[in-house]
């Protein structure tokens, strides 16, 4: 068995066991090479995570062996890991929060390979800064993912509303609007519900948003689900417990419209040339109200809804 690897990060030095332990069997890749992923692309992470109470998947035995996810967070997690109690329907969920690179570190110790975040922060739990559509195609085409995903940047354009697109590093894609705190999570979960209804509407042939797979057939599922307290979604820069070790890819608008992406095409080794920019750039640093927004929806969906009756 090799000797414990300890890595530096800030003030604090975080050991990682049992270094050589292999968590991807197909590519060799390390729980050391995993933990180097996570320190090289902190910078890049760390502001997507701060301050979320956080869903952590964990492979104890690699992606092959047996996973489980974790919310509560275990009685011998070092005292300089943040935390928020949080109330669920019978008590508290005391969750991770991961502000630092100590921290990223330490979870991939624990064999954590994907950390899913809450929409929103652990100060204003139920009112999230993020509104996520997930686009869920009926298989691993990525064609009818690129034309959903333009289709929606166009409605959320026509509502006023700034969006950016990440691939999820499964099949997908998410779409992601910056939101400004000040509506609750009911609100923003019945806004996203009209806009995927809307937007279905428009292209009854290839969307759908049917939660029944079986009525789904062909078309593509827009999933607003993850809009809701305690739920999550993958980090930005998260490693997929897949073959090839797929990572979830911020992206620019002309990246979604290249035939040559898909959900897959970013791994935890291609990624890393791409941390000198910022696809993102400025565009969820200003969240938006939806209630205004939610205005030109309603219009927009009366319009169709007339349009149907002539």
């Amino acid at each position: 068995m090799s000797p414990d690897l300890e890595i530096s990060a800030g003030r604090r030095t975080v050991r990682v066991s049992r270094p050589d332990k292999v968590l991807f069997p197909d590519d060799g890749i390390t729980k050391a090479d995993l933990a180097e992923y996570y320190r090289t692309v902190a910078r890049r992470m760390l502001p997507h995570l701060r301050g979320r109470p956080l869903m952590l998947e964990r492979h104890p035995d690699g992606i092959d062996g047996q996973s489980f996810m974790q919310k509560d967070v275990p009685d011998y997690f070092p005292d300089w890991i943040h935390r928020a109690e949080l109330p669920k329907e019978d008590g508290t969920v005391t969750y991770a929060l991961c502000d630092d690179t100590a921290t990223l570190l330490f979870l991939t110790d624990q064999a954590c390979i994907t950390p899913h975040r809450f929409l929103s922060r652990a100060d204003r739990p139920d009112h999230p800064d993020r509104l996520v559509l997930d686009l869920d195609p009926p298989d691993d085409d990525f064609a009818p993912v690129r034309e959903a995903a333009l289709q929606l940047r166009e409605l959320l354009d026509e509502l006023r509303l700034p969006s950016v697109a990440m691939t999820t590093g499964s099949r997908g894609l998410h779409v992601i609007v910056p939101l400004d705190r000040r509506s609750p999570f009911d609100d923003v979960r019945a806004f996203a519900r009209d806009l995927a209804d809307l937007l279905a509407v428009r292209h009854r042939d290839t969307l759908t948003t049917a939660a029944r797979k079986q009525a789904r057939g062909d078309r593509l599922y827009l999933d607003v689900q993850r809009n809701a307290y305690a739920q999550t979604a993958v980090a930005p820069y998260a490693v997929r417990a897949r073959p090839g070790a797929p990572v979830a890819a911020p992206l620019t608008w002309p990246e979604v419209e290249d035939p040559g992406i898909s959900a897959r095409s970013f791994t935890v080794t291609s990624v890393i040339d791409r941390l000198d920019h910022d696809p993102w750039q400025d565009a969820l640093r200003r969240g938006r109200a939806i209630t205004a927004a939610g205005r030109r929806l309603t219009a927009l969906r009366e319009g169709a809804d007339a349009r149907k009756t002539r």
